[in-house]
């Protein structure tokens, strides 16, 4: 367990009052006019695990980084795709409900890719910051190399004018900033953990989003972070006597969630033309958490695959060095978690949904021109 620890002597009520506040704002897209585009609009997806769709299946790294196995895959599928689920992410579906095909991984091979309906960057385990499990991972920087080459791509077959408009219409989906938090109790990390952290994983994501920005991207989505220390693979450091979530993973998400409404904000008076939508992934997963049954659910703390306390150990299919023994639950459908760190694909839909038509209004930026 990380040696990090957040300070509460001067914060607490702040933070409380903060994430209030923020909680209640959950879009901002700005005026436009909302007419059907010519074409529909492209979607390019950064980020972590949440999003990948299996780039990792073609990078050297370690099973922890990877779900090329079984039982991944097999609600959908029925096979491993890389996703980490036992079936679709968030972003096939709102793939589905922009009338797009699901995006395959920016790195399968083949000579038959097509970004005209966009690509799929991310990388398990990324983060924000270049340190966070660096050398296993796509980075963040690495994800943004791998759009500008899409961005010549599209160059190349349609010439510029007809790429900028790509550009500009597009939608840039992004979860990102986990696993900057989930090194420092999974590894045994000495980087203390302080309101300047979170702006560091902050500042490095809003590096990108601007960076997009200025080759032609206006609309862009986001994910908050979920409660961290409720994932079962954090919520089981807890003391066997406990069985509540771990505080201390949690108000870092908190943290990090303030700090990303609050620069969000700046951003869209600053930028002119910059259009965004926050999913509020937190009170979402929370919700599922404490109360399954009001979402056909069964299971809110165990994981479905796994082993440990929780089934919080990331042994699912047996494949990684934390253990070969697992065990694995007869309906993922149940569950709110798929394996130690993910949701199943059942959640995953019920927030696309939400995502999609719910107070975050994500429809709206497919709409906007």
């Amino acid at each position: 367990m990380a040696k990090a620890a957040v300070g509460t002597s001067n914060i607490t009520l702040v933070l409380i009052f903060s994430y209030l506040l923020a909680s209640c704002i959950h879009f901002h897209i700005g005026e436009c006019q909302y007419q059907k585009p010519k074409r529909n609009a492209s979607l390019f997806i950064f980020g972590d695990s949440f999003l990948d769709v299996g780039n990792n299946n073609y990078i050297n790294t370690s099973t922890l980084d990877q779900a090329n196995f079984w039982p991944y895959g097999e609600t959908y599928f029925k096979f491993p795709t890389g996703r980490f689920s036992d079936g679709r992410l968030v972003s096939d579906f709102i793939a589905e409900f922009a009338k797009l095909p699901l995006l395959p991984p920016f790195l399968q091979p083949g000579s038959q890719h097509s970004y005209y309906n966009g690509a799929n960057f991310a990388s398990a385990g990324a983060g924000a910051l270049a340190t966070t499990f660096e050398g296993s991972v796509i980075s963040m920087e690495t994800q943004m190399k791998n759009f500008k080459k899409v961005e010549t791509w599209l160059t190349n077959k349609l010439g510029k004018f007809k790429s900028q408009e790509i550009l500009s219409n597009a939608v840039y989906l992004f979860s990102i900033g986990t696993n900057d938090y989930l090194i420092l109790f999974v590894t045994n990390s000495s980087i203390p953990s302080s309101p300047q952290y979170q702006q560091m994983v902050i500042g490095n994501l809003t590096t990108i989003v601007k960076e997009i920005y200025k080759i032609g991207g206006r609309k862009f989505g986001f994910f908050n972070l979920g409660d961290l220390g409720c994932l079962p693979g954090l919520r089981m450091l807890n003391s066997s006597s406990k069985n509540g979530c771990l505080e201390k993973a949690s108000n870092m998400a908190k943290l990090h969630n303030v700090e990303l409404y609050n620069v969000l904000l700046k951003m869209e008076k600053q930028l002119e033309g910059f259009k965004y939508s926050i999913y509020d992934f937190n009170s979402s997963l929370t919700e599922r958490i404490d109360h399954p049954s009001k979402y056909g659910l069964k299971e809110g703390e165990i994981a479905c695959c796994g082993s440990g306390r929780f089934r919080g150990i990331l042994s699912c299919g047996g494949k990684r060095p934390v253990g070969h023994e697992f065990e694995l639950c007869q309906d993922p459908n149940m569950h709110v978690f798929w394996d130690s760190y993910h949701p199943t694909e059942t959640i995953y839909h019920q927030m696309a949904a939400e995502m999609w038509n719910g107070p975050s209004n994500f429809k709206s930026l497919f709409q906007c021109l």
